[in-house]
């Protein structure tokens, strides 16, 4: 069943949105929500692609605009955050969605491999956070959503270091939160799990048909989720709806994680 629904609605009127690795899956399915919702969107990713123009073309020029950056590279955020703000006004809300998978065996994994991981996963939520918090305080607040993943909070082997990563992305929300609380500066995570974005639908016909259908059976739901249902949680801590909620994490799994067993 298709979470796909009529979007148009207000409740990020008057926001800007700067999103992270958004010209795919869930960054994607973010930036598209939010313009629906009325913000403007600065659709970040670490390169123009052919993705990227067209997600552009579809959200329009008056709602969004994309800029290139790595970020992992300080630098880089500084000054994207700074375009951004100059073309739409402060930033208000910041959704910290790239990242990279690497998965290894502790032995196996190289040094480059475990510093590549923080340096994206983590440092770069840091960089971006860094970045935008200095308006949010300056303008009376704002709300910062880090995309985490069930890895911070169920260990697979062979997976490392991005469980590591993860649940230290989830330390830094906290810490943030607590921080800027009394600012009305909100910092919060959501956590998915196997969703269907572009690279989880080539990884499940990359596999026997018989293990693809085994991973949909592993859910309590027996579907897999899709990028939409995680953008509207995202939304939701987004907007002034959540104005209470700080320094937390919401899984998103269909209860995945909550079995005792496989």
């Amino acid at each position: 069943m298709s979470s796909e629904r009529s979007t148009a609605g207000s409740r990020l009127k008057g926001k800007t949105a700067l999103v992270t690795g958004a010209t795919q899956g869930i960054g994607k399915a973010v930036a598209k929500l939010f313009v629906a919702e009325g913000a403007k969107v600065i659709v970040n990713d670490l390169r123009q692609t052919p993705h990227s123009e067209a997600l552009l073309a579809e959200l329009g020029e008056a709602c969004a605009m994309f800029i290139a950056a790595d970020i992992s590279d300080e630098a880089a955020v500084r000054a994207m955050a700074a375009q951004g703000a100059e073309r739409f006004g402060a930033i208000n809300v910041l959704i910290n969605n790239a990242g990279m998978n690497v998965f290894a065996e502790p032995l196996a994994m190289t040094t480059e491999q475990w510093q590549r991981c923080f340096a994206v996963d983590l440092e770069g939520a840091l960089h971006c956070s860094r970045a935008v918090l200095p308006g949010m305080l300056e303008n009376g607040g704002g709300s910062i959503v880090n995309v985490a993943s069930v890895h911070g909070h169920r260990i697979i082997p062979d997976a490392f270091p991005y469980p590591v990563a993860k649940h230290a992305l989830i330390g830094l929300t906290k810490a943030l939160g607590i921080q800027y609380a009394a600012r009305n500066v909100r910092v919060n995570s959501i956590s998915p799990g196997l969703i269907l974005s572009e690279r989880v639908v080539e990884w499940l016909e990359s596999i026997p048909p018989e293990e693809a259908q085994r991973q949909i059976d592993l859910l309590p739901s027996k579907r897999i989720g899709e990028p939409l249902e995680v953008a509207y949680t995202a939304l939701f801590l987004a907007s002034d709806e959540a104005r209470f909620i700080n320094a937390t994490d919401i899984l998103i799994d269909g209860g995945r994680s909550q079995l005792y067993h496989e």
